[in-house]
């Protein structure tokens, strides 16, 4: 069976991010493929733990993945500042006598190294096109979950529980892994809290990652952490704000002073995103397409209103008004395929330190290790959602009353769909099979 389709049938996706099925990636030409270690989200800590404690497995992994698509190199991305993680990375590398195609990269400590399109600037200097995606400037990117989840493939383990970091304001921050299909408030509740009601929950990192809509939901693949705040803190106020009240203050308050556009990661590559430019589109109401089609540009990074904008407005939540009001047009921004993209002069001077960041959002004080801990979860019942993927959700292949075993395939892509396969995460009983999940209960 080719590294493909065992990837495939493993049920292998991004962990973390939108969850692309990582068999497609692996089935292109590459020239570099790039492992994300960047963890650029501030408090999450499963990358540079990953990589500590199962070096050999992520980089056999990720050189598998690199073989497969034909890469000239192989880059592990990982900022300086994990010196003790590089030096175990470099003496596994050495010890797999892989040196001569696995390299370690750099990375400044700053905010977002880990964007996908940064970090090939950042490893290669090479700028992914506007609207597009890695694999158009030569580069295939995967996370160092994801790496290790493609040697478990061939070893025949499918992906059935995902790392999590627990961090913030809360008595325990520890990292951990979770069988798939977890109730969430079963990991929430190795916090160290019972009573969330004075708390809100941020599901990602500080930055990119929403408040959490359903305290009652179950864990997926690509799941990497939650941070827990108590209501009052300002970051949890920032995630409140709707698209409405960000529509009244930005129009009521936008002076123009451009912080947005200077800072913006998209706009220091060479993009042409330029959120003050979308800032006064709204304020003045101009029915300019053009200019709105730039919110498309946009990779909701948030660091324009989280660290950005002097007045604490909304330019990420405008971008996004125009994204949103576009697609309902079917209007599409069409990048210039002769375009030629150079990088901001003034880049190396913008970078936006991660320990800045840190303070600007009130999290000086929970920036702590989140050591890691033994499974410290094991659900009585999960639930596996068939479509935790970018793509079709699966097709169920077992019934209720069934008796299935941890690694079991339980729902299968559908016929030429993009997607990926799940798997049951425990050995019981299937109790419960709809549309949109299935409930198996430990045995």
């Amino acid at each position: 069976m080719s590294l493909v389709d065992q990837v495939r049938d493993a049920g292998i996706i991004g962990a973390g991010g939108a969850g692309f099925p990582t068999h497609v990636k692996l089935n292109s030409e590459a020239e570099y493929i790039l492992l994300n270690g960047a963890e650029c989200e501030p408090l999450l800590r499963v990358d540079q733990q990953l990589m500590a404690m199962y070096p050999r497995e992520i980089i056999q992994g990720f050189e598998m993945a690199g073989r497969q698509v034909n890469a000239k190199k192989a880059i592990i991305g990982i900022k300086g500042k994990h010196a003790d993680v590089i030096e175990i990375l470099e003496k596994t590398i050495a010890e797999l006598g892989v040196g001569d195609y696995v390299s370690i990269g750099i990375l400044p400590d700053i905010y977002p190294a880990g964007d996908e399109q940064v970090l090939v600037y950042e490893l290669t200097g090479r700028t992914v096109p506007e609207t597009g995606i890695p694999i158009m400037c030569g580069c295939v990117v995967l996370n160092s979950e994801t790496a290790m989840n493609v040697y478990l493939a061939t070893q025949g383990q499918a992906v059935t529980e995902t790392w999590v970091t627990l961090a913030g304001d809360i008595p325990e921050r520890k990292t951990f892994k979770v069988p798939v299909g977890t109730p969430v408030m079963d990991v929430l509740r190795q916090s160290g809290i019972d009573d969330f009601s004075d708390y809100e929950i941020i599901d990602g990192g500080p930055m990119m990652g929403p408040l959490l809509a359903d305290r009652n939901g179950y864990i997926v693949k690509k799941n990497k952490g939650f941070v827990i705040l108590k209501k009052d803190h300002p970051l949890i106020q920032k995630k409140s704000c709707t698209m409405e009240q960000a529509r009244r203050v930005n129009r009521a308050t936008c002076e123009q002073c451009r912080m947005c556009t200077d800072l913006c990661p998209r706009f220091l590559i060479g993009h042409d995103m330029q959120p003050h430019k979308t800032m006064r589109i709204l304020n003045y109401g101009l029915e300019d397409i053009e200019g709105k089609k730039m919110g498309q540009l946009c990779c909701q990074c948030n660091l324009c209103e989280y660290f950005s904008c002097p007045a604490n407005l909304h330019p990420r939540l405008t971008n996004l008004m125009f994204r949103d009001e576009l697609m309902a047009q079917k209007i599409k921004f069409e990048p210039d395929k002769d375009k030629e993209y150079k990088a901001r002069d003034a880049r190396s001077y913008r970078l936006v330190p991660s320990k800045r960041l840190i303070a600007r959002l009130g999290l000086k004080k929970f920036d702590q290790p989140a050591p890691v801990v033994a499974d410290p979860v094991q659900p009585a019942e999960v639930r596996i959602q068939l479509g935790q993927h970018v793509g079709a959700p699966c097709t169920p292949v077992v019934k209720t009353g069934d008796n299935v075993s941890a690694g079991q395939m339980i729902g299968q892509i559908p016929e030429k769909a993009l997607g990926a396969p799940v798997h049951a995460s425990v050995s019981g009983q299937v109790t419960e099979v709809t549309d949109k999940y299935i409930a198996i209960r430990r045995v």
